[in-house]
């Protein structure tokens, strides 16, 4: 008879009233009768003096459905979709100095923000260019000494006096004669043309890559995070992409066409990328 010849009177009662009543699966029955214990069946209490009752009950009222049990387990709510990353901040590598005032490769906390920014929008507008900001800040040394040590701007990279130009007359020598583009709206001048700004733009080139790299709405060339930007927009026109060597020249050359120029932006962008200070044999003199 194996390990069940030894079940009680009472473990058979109850084992005949589930056989009668038909309420409960024989499997449920057989998974829960295990080592010799008798099946816990719902509905049913376990002592044998109640079992006859329930079961004289079992004919009179109406039995509870026992639902399968794949149907009673709640289904998992749904994930929540996750929330997108946020843009990972543009970090100085090296670390550099606060402010040109302590040291060759210093550069002012509000222009290297205003750098990093514009990387920043670069790599969504566009990702092909893969600007650095180190670059943008070797043209702003060149150009504005990062607008004269952060003196000139405000913490909102504001201009606390415009940055206009001399006059584009051809008077110095390898200047360029540009007659007035716009009406005097930018640089004050109605009839030649000046470059404006922290990163020195004429106002036609400004007037067609003119970007709003602070979001307030306005493309303004005397403030920091604008001009950055539209310095980026500029250098990566036409698809030129900024890991090409070969490709950076060409788009410093177009900013200003002189190989000295190219030269000491390139030379100030390595600087920042590595923390050496440009040897002054890589810094020539610009006419």
């Amino acid at each position: 008879m194996g390990r069940h010849s030894k079940k009680t009177d009472s473990h058979i009662r109850r084992n005949s009233v589930i056989a009668l009543t038909g309420l409960i699966p024989i499997g449920l029955v057989t998974a829960a009768n295990t080592a010799g214990a008798a099946p816990k069946v719902p509905f049913f209490n376990t002592s044998s003096a109640e079992t006859v009752d329930t079961a004289a009950q079992a004919t009179q009222e109406p039995q509870a459905q026992i639902l399968p049990a794949v149907e009673a387990i709640a289904e998992p709510a749904p994930a929540a979709a996750p929330e997108p990353a946020p843009l990972a901040p543009v970090q100085a590598t090296p670390p550099l100095p606060a402010s040109m005032a302590e040291g060759a490769l210093g550069i002012p906390s509000v222009s290297v923000a205003a750098y990093q920014n514009a990387e920043r929008i670069l790599a969504v507008e566009k990702p092909n260019c893969n600007m650095h900001w180190t670059l943008l800040a070797g043209i702003g040394r060149v150009e504005s000494g990062h607008a004269n040590d952060g003196k000139d701007a405000d913490a909102n990279g504001n201009l606390y006096k415009p940055v206009i130009g001399l006059p584009l007359n051809g008077s110095l020598p390898g200047q360029a004669v540009i007659m007035d583009t716009d009406g005097g709206a930018l640089d004050g001048d109605t009839v030649y043309d000046r470059a404006v700004g922290p990163m020195q733009f004429i106002p036609s080139t400004w007037n067609q890559y003119a970007g709003d790299g602070n979001g307030d709405g306005i493309a303004d060339p005397q403030n920091l995070f604008d001009s950055a930007l539209t310095t980026g927009k500029y250098l990566c026109d036409g698809g030129l992409n900024m890991q090409d060597v070969t490709q950076v020249a060409s788009a410093i050359h177009r900013y200003n066409n002189s190989a000295a120029y190219v030269a000491n932006v390139l030379a100030w962008s390595l600087g920042y990328s590595t923390g050496i200070v440009p040897a002054a044999s890589d810094l020539p003199r610009i006419h």
